[in-house]
């Protein structure tokens, strides 16, 4: 090598041994044709039995040199033809030092796997409970609870409350008053709100109009009316649906008082109704008796009788 050369000319000349390797001989090392391939090197390699000791004098040096940078070396012997033959010029395996064990890849990605899994679990069941949350809570805004009542019907009303028949005062504000009739509180007794009754009712054209709504199905009812006569047995005419109905409505003296306040009582018809609302009314006409005090007006389904 002159002076100046730092490294080798070509790759494969950074090993000279780089031939017995798989990536020497991959990058294109070749194995020398004489010696080992470098100028002025000394080959060393003998037969067995070959070099004799004792044939030369301290300080001289029988070793010859070797020829010109290139040329083979009468004296090179090839590893071949020594004993045991040529080292392995294929590529070496690497064995794992004994009692040595890499890292458990497998385990570690599947310890990942588990976690990943976990994590998404988490976070669904944590989104599907806030939508059940938002849901609740709309539900609980638009819907009443069952512990929620409505507001109850006026005392007047003429609509059926829960499956039951409808029930009205007299006096209620609900039922139509005309002719005469009007709404009085003098007599005790009555059932209706603040004892209120209508009364006024002798005289021809005075009328008590009730309008009933939810009538679960055409049929017969009862109509009851609870009323005050101290005197002479009486009858108006009963009216449904615009049409008169039978020979009208017995407002008897069944007590058989004189005293009004001790004259209580009711009396019944079986008109027939339709589903849904009918009109109802009691009247004073021509021929007619009407000289009662009216509290209450009921229905129940079907031919009942006095309750």
């Amino acid at each position: 090598m002159t002076p100046g050369e730092n490294s080798p000319s070509t790759p494969e000349d950074d090993d000279p041994f780089g031939y017995l390797y798989a990536d020497g001989q991959a990058r294109g090392a070749q194995p020398p044709s004489g010696g080992y391939g470098y100028p002025n090197s000394v080959s060393r390699v003998r037969a067995v039995g070959e070099r004799q000791y004792g044939q030369q004098q301290y300080g001289q040096s029988t070793i010859p040199q070797q020829g010109a940078y290139g040329q083979p070396n009468a004296h090179y012997q090839a590893p071949e033809t020594l004993p045991g033959g040529a080292p392995p010029s294929g590529p070496r395996s690497a064995q794992p030092a004994p009692g040595r064990r890499g890292p458990n890849t497998k385990g570690l990605l599947i310890g990942a796997i588990a976690v990943v899994a976990a994590v998404v679990i988490g976070i669904s069941v944590a989104m599907l409970n806030g939508n059940d949350d938002k849901k609740t809570g709309n539900q609980a805004g638009n819907t009443p609870s069952q512990s929620q009542s409505q507001a109850p019907s006026p005392s007047g009303s003429s609509s059926a409350a829960s499956g039951e028949l409808p029930k009205v005062n007299a006096a209620d504000s609900s039922v139509q008053l005309a002719g005469g009739a009007a709404v009085a509180s003098d007599i005790k007794g009555a059932q209706g709100a603040g004892g209120k009754y209508v009364g006024g009712l002798s005289a021809v054209g005075a009328s008590v109009t009730w309008t009933v709504d939810n009538i679960p199905e055409e049929g017969t009812y009862t109509l009851l009316a609870r009323y005050d006569n101290a005197g002479e047995d009486q009858r108006m005419t009963l009216t449904v649906n615009g049409q008169k109905f039978g020979g009208g409505f017995n407002f008897a003296n069944f007590t058989h008082q004189s005293d009004p306040t001790q004259a209580w009582t009711e009396s019944y018809a079986f008109p027939t109704l339709n589903k849904g609302s009918n009109t109802i009314s009691l009247s004073c006409q021509p021929g007619d008796k009407c000289n009662v005090l009216l509290d209450q007006l009921s229905l129940k389904k079907g031919k009942v009788g006095r309750g």
